[in-house]
């Protein structure tokens, strides 16, 4: 690898790949849709020599553009709003695909679990039939198809899967962003799905070091790969390590099914666009690292205690303590 791009690099994946290259030496191009959220990325890194910073369309990428220079690898952790996806994740894709294809780059496509549908196995390899069946699942699957297809035969392409995350750069836009973001704080926050339903995350750090090793590793084209959490763990419980790590005043955390998502996208469209997913919460889908372990090596695998506490610390120094944030209301 001479050089990576990172395109969606201030989203809660690329900006974990973007530090994990930085660590391991490697230069990186962090692009992204705002130059200001870029400069500030870059600031927060310390402005390493190793970091560029580019601001674009991912849409209209250019592959003659000088930016891009003689990058030969390419994280795509781009994404589309949650309620633009069906209309809008196909072409993101064939603009990516067609940008690597005729650069002739390897690529690492950061996607999740919807192409699976419901779960037939107690952990899920990468042979799990994909069987959607909601609207986004569909989706997809056919997101998948276009990867993958003959069209972009320059361009070497995997996809990486990972459960539902959490970690230092994780936003509002994740299923736990919003809900730790408010015990962080010490607001009244939300959580969805059931409470006392285990579920599988993932530690963003422990899933940018694992992709990262997968890139540098020979032979991994072309296939799907699982990036696995440490386990699964309740919501209930962590509620409890988050509100033991932020040391703010205990406020109330609501859990949000089918009814308060529907009513409350009816002001947030992005949320009744949930309810279809809920499933998901209510039958959890668990990623097998077998072949990661077998192929590429150990499962990086951070505690649930250790990685919530530095996502909290996270959160209160970007924002400041909940005790701040509180005297600052006022």
């Amino acid at each position: 690898m001479k050089k990576a791009i990172v395109l969606g690099a201030t989203g809660g994946t690329g900006a974990a790949i973007t530090k994990q290259l930085i660590q391991r030496g490697i230069p990186t191009i962090a692009f992204g849709r705002s130059l200001e959220k870029l400069q500030r990325f870059a600031e927060e890194l310390g402005r390493p020599t190793l970091l560029e910073i580019a601001a674009g369309d991912a849409f209209q990428l250019d592959p003659d553009h000088p930016a891009f220079g003689d990058a030969d690898m390419l994280f795509h952790c781009a994404n589309v709003p949650y309620h633009e996806m069906e209309r809008k994740l196909l072409p993101l894709g064939e603009s990516v695909m067609t940008f690597a294809h005729r650069r002739g780059m390897k690529v690492i496509v950061v996607d999740g679990i919807y192409p699976y549908g419901r779960r037939t196995t107690e952990k899920a390899t990468e042979d799990h039939p994909k069987r959607p069946h909601t609207r986004k699942g569909k989706t997809r699957l056919a997101y998948e198809q276009l990867i993958f297809d003959g069209r972009f035969h320059r361009a070497q392409a995997a996809i990486v899967r990972l459960p539902d995350y959490y970690g230092p750069t994780a936003n509002e836009a994740s299923y736990l962003g919003s809900t730790l973001e408010g015990i962080a704080l010490g607001k009244p926050t939300a959580f969805i799905g059931n409470l006392h339903i285990p579920r599988e995350y993932v530690y963003l750090p422990d899933a940018a070091d694992m992709i990262v090793r997968l890139a540098l590793t020979e032979h991994v084209y072309g296939q799907n790969w699982h990036i696995p959490g440490s386990g699964v763990i309740s919501g209930r419980e962590i509620v409890r390590l988050a509100r033991k790590a932020s040391g703010v005043a205990v406020k109330p955390v609501i859990p949000l099914g089918r009814a308060g998502l529907t009513l409350l996208g009816l002001f947030v469209p992005v949320m009744k666009e949930v309810v279809e997913m809920l499933y998901l919460t209510e039958e959890p889908f668990v990623l097998s690292g077998e072949k990661f372990r077998r192929r590429i090596g150990p499962i990086a695998a951070t505690s649930f205690e250790e990685g919530i506490e530095e996502t909290i610390r996270a959160i209160q120094s970007r924002r400041g303590t909940g005790l701040e944030y509180a005297a600052a209301a006022k």
